[in-house]
């Protein structure tokens, strides 16, 4: 069984460090500020044995450099030039080995956020970068609406188990959108309760479970025609697609 350590940077980022069974080796995901990561890496004696990154903004690459002048280790990234520090450009896979000691894993293309973002699925953990958050998406920062709609209908498929590793503590002020798209969702409501009092307990909300996405986050259930309702309502407008209904309703996220 992996373990997975959270390391928190800058306002709301998680930077994560994958720990290997029996072993003190770890993959750093999406390491976007270099400090954290050396305390972390020197307070639980672990030593980095590749990074992996999900898409080029710098708060998830902008510690790169850095930790590689202590460490030689492998960059596993998306294929773009706008990162450059990755020595292995990714695509769709089922068969990755980054390193002896940790399992075979999966790499999800999953553009939308950016047009290059990547997810990495190891075990039942997905590290998704900014692609699904807890209660969320990613906003469109050089991708298509169409683009993330795909790419989040290809993670709902996942299994219900599958814990969700985003990349930021945004999982409130989500919740708090997401109430408003469906007001009458009991579990919805449950689970915004239960935000509330882990981070007035200062406790992280990820990982969530796909389950629990698949229940309370609108930009997953925009095949439900409740959420088709309140879409047209914001919009004023007929909305054919399931595709038309999300790209409303990240729409109507960014304007919230």
């Amino acid at each position: 069984m992996l373990t997975v350590h959270a390391v928190n940077a800058f306002k709301d980022n998680y930077i994560w460090l994958i720990q290997a069974e029996n072993s003190r080796k770890v993959l750093i995901v999406d390491p976007g500020h270099a400090e954290p990561v050396f305390e972390a890496l020197k307070q639980m004696t672990l030593t980095p044995a590749a990074i992996l990154i999900t898409h080029h903004h710098a708060d998830h690459i902008g510690g790169v450099e850095a930790l590689l002048d202590h460490y030689q280790v492998p960059v596993f990234g998306p294929a773009t030039k706008q990162i450059p520090a990755v020595t292995h450009p990714l695509k769709q896979t089922h068969a990755l080995q980054v390193d002896p000691d940790f399992p075979l894993f999966q790499v999800m293309e999953t553009p939308g956020h950016t047009p290059e973002h990547i997810c990495y699925l190891l075990e039942n953990k997905l590290f998704c970068g900014d692609t699904l958050f807890a209660g969320g998406c990613g906003k469109l920062l050089g991708g298509s609406a169409e683009q993330l709609f795909l790419s989040l209908q290809q993670l709902k498929q996942l299994p219900a188990e599958t814990e969700v590793y985003c990349a930021h503590e945004y999982t409130e002020a989500n919740l708090r959108f997401a109430s408003v798209v469906e007001p009458d969702n009991r579990t919805l409501q449950e689970r915004r309760q239960q935000v509330r009092e882990m981070r007035e307990a200062g406790q992280p909300t990820v990982p969530s479970l796909m389950a629990d996405e698949l229940a309370t986050n609108p930009f997953l259930r925009t095949h439900l025609h409740h959420i088709k309702t309140a879409a047209e309502m914001y919009s004023g407008m007929t909305l054919n697609s399931d595709k038309a209904v999300f790209a409303t309703l990240r729409n109507w996220k960014d304007n919230f």
